[in-house]
Order: structure tokens, then sequence, then C-alpha cells
């Protein structure tokens, strides 16, 4: 399949989910989907290198999903949503996985989305309790 080029594929460290990216990470954010049952969930976590095995995921998918490599599974493709999913495996939350997208500790992530956080209500209220961004 040929794809387009865009200008976001030249911003340093910004991997959009477009068709591309989609298409490449199926397979892995179709084994994400998986884990809403629960048998799933218990499958992966008895060996996890099988169930990436069973989904077909390529060595570099698998690798980055065993070591907990969140930046590197979204370069693959992995949706942000089902990387959610993969980061309850690690023992980590979405602010863990933020956190670790910007190599830093996740009291220091939790801190700056509480620092972007100021004066969001007041905008709220001013634009009517909706956020339009």
């Amino acid at each position: 399949m040929v794809w387009n080029r865009h200008e976001y594929d030249d911003i340093p460290g910004t991997y959009v989910f477009d068709g591309k990216r989609a298409n490449s990470g199926y397979a892995l954010n179709r084994m994400a989907f998986s884990f809403n049952s629960e048998a799933n969930r218990k499958e992966f976590a008895a060996d996890m290198d099988a169930y990436c095995r069973k989904y077909g995921l390529s060595d570099e998918q698998r690798e980055a999903v065993l070591n907990g490599e969140f930046l590197k599974l979204l370069h693959l493709g992995c949706n942000v949503y089902y990387l959610a999913k993969i980061a309850v495996f690690h023992g980590l939350n979405v602010q863990d996985a933020g956190a670790a997208f910007q190599g830093i500790t996740a009291d220091q992530f939790r801190q700056k989305l509480l620092d972007q956080s100021a004066g969001f209500q007041d905008r709220l209220q001013q634009e009517g309790g909706y956020w339009h961004g």
C-alpha cells in the first residue's frame, strides 16, 4: 500500500494515529481490544508472549509489549486508548505511561497536568460549561 507523506510526519517524537499507523498496528490494537474479555486478560497474563504470537504481532511489536515500551508501541501503531489496556499488565496507569513518554516521573507528570489545568474551571464557565478546545 502506498501512503502519502504529511507535514506531521516530520514533527520529532510525534506519532499521529493515521491510516498508515492504524494499518501497521492492526494486530496490536486487535489484541488490546480483546482485553475487554476477562478470559482474554487472564490468558494474556498467564503467557504474554504466547498471546502476542496468537494475534500475529511482529517481533518488534511483541517485544515492545513484553518490555512495556509505550512510546515505541505508539510508533508501531498502537492506539493510545488501547495502550492503557497494555499498561495495566505492567502495573501502570495512563499517567505512568504519559510520564514514560516524556521521560519524567509520574509525580512530575501529575504536577505538569495540574499546572496546565490552572484556569480551566474559569475558562469552562466563560464558555457556558462546554469546552471547545
